[in-house]
């Protein structure tokens, strides 16, 4: 049985991502300072023999762990390797590889189905190539829609980027740009508004959150110059969340908002697409900005950064963004925590 301390710290979850790219250096980086041990109980879902070829091949000693076969067997000031695979997979640092793909997915399912039986208390996901994780079980066009799927087809969810000071979501997520005006409805905005907002308050204790939602053309449509999605669809929705006590406002055009630094009055922001919202989000934050995943039942969070080919194996890769994600999701989990305090 687990020792009582651990009932005092978070068992936190981490995929290992595609092991070509700088996810398994990144972690290892970063546990090599056991100061975050303070934290929580890192479980890392993947290999010994992956981890110990790594600590060869990039040359560090500081990376400790033990191995874990069970999670009910974890204990503070430890950090945990569970084997997913025994087999040895072939390591290619920087290179987009078939088996690169496959045992992210791999790491990924098992830390998943542990996080939803309530095995683990988080979740962190390192980097993967959103292309050669492609197979039968992932056939998704990133993390998010993954986890949702395992939540259930009728779970609301929203790609919630953030940092101490900026938290910005999106309506559309990783589609094309061509199928965002078909997508996007007043039901859809009022929908992952009322998320947000609930999100702001469960997750991040915003009493009375204040959300800035984004026009989708440009200058807002120009009061109809340049398009009527502002007063068709955002407008309504606008008005509908107001009705439901959201204090919402906006349309705002995304040049000056984020130009002008208007963003610094609201809890959050509301974008309409992609990259309407990570490109400003990422100019301003980036290294420090964790994506969480908001409206599931359960807590994961992963940096802002992927794969980074370029950088394996060069001593270059930040830990900066992963570490952010895994305090947010100890401040989450303690949230959480401290409100059923509260409630019981």
């Amino acid at each position: 049985m687990p020792s009582d301390d651990k009932k005092k710290l978070p068992v936190i979850g981490i995929t290992t991502g595609d092991i070509n790219g700088v996810g398994p250096e990144v972690i290892m980086n970063l546990f090599s300072d056991e100061r975050i041990l303070q934290r929580c109980i890192p479980v890392i879902y993947g290999s010994t023999r992956l981890f110990s070829r790594y600590k060869k091949l990039i040359k560090t000693e500081k990376f400790r762990y033990d191995n874990l076969k069970d999670l009910k067997d974890v204990r503070t000031g430890r950090i945990y390797v569970l084997n997913v695979w025994e087999d040895d997979a072939n390591i290619e640092m920087g290179q987009q590889t078939e088996i690169g793909g496959k045992k992210a997915f791999e790491s990924l399912e098992a830390a998943t189905n542990d996080l939803y039986a309530k095995k683990i208390d988080a979740m962190i996901t390192a980097p993967i190539n959103k292309k050669n994780i492609q197979q039968e079980g992932f056939e998704f066009p990133g993390h998010t829609e993954y986890l949702a799927q395992k939540a259930g087809e009728n779970h609301d969810h929203l790609m919630l980027m953030t940092t101490a000071d900026l938290k910005i979501g999106v309506v559309t997520g990783h589609i094309p740009l061509s199928e965002v005006k078909t997508a996007l409805t007043t039901d859809l905005i009022v929908n992952k508004c009322t998320l947000l907002h609930k999100t702001l308050k469960k997750d991040f204790g915003i009493q009375k959150p204040k959300i800035a939602l984004l026009g989708v053309n440009p200058h807002a449509g120009d009061n109809g110059l340049l398009g009527n999605d502002e007063k068709e669809i955002i407008i309504p929705a606008i008005e509908q969340l107001r009705e439901k006590n959201i204090l919402a406002l906006g349309p705002f055009s995304a040049d000056g908002f984020f130009g002008s630094y208007e963003f610094k009055h609201y809890d959050a922001v509301l974008a309409m697409y992609h990259d309407q919202g990570l490109i400003p989000f990422k100019t301003i934050s980036f290294e420090r900005g964790v994506n969480f995943t908001a409206g599931l039942p359960v807590i994961r969070t992963s940096p802002d950064h992927g794969t980074a080919y370029g950088l394996v194996g060069k001593g270059k890769a930040s830990t900066t963004s992963f570490r952010e994600a895994l305090y947010l999701a100890c401040d989450i989990h303690k949230q959480h925590t401290s409100t059923e305090l509260v409630t019981t």
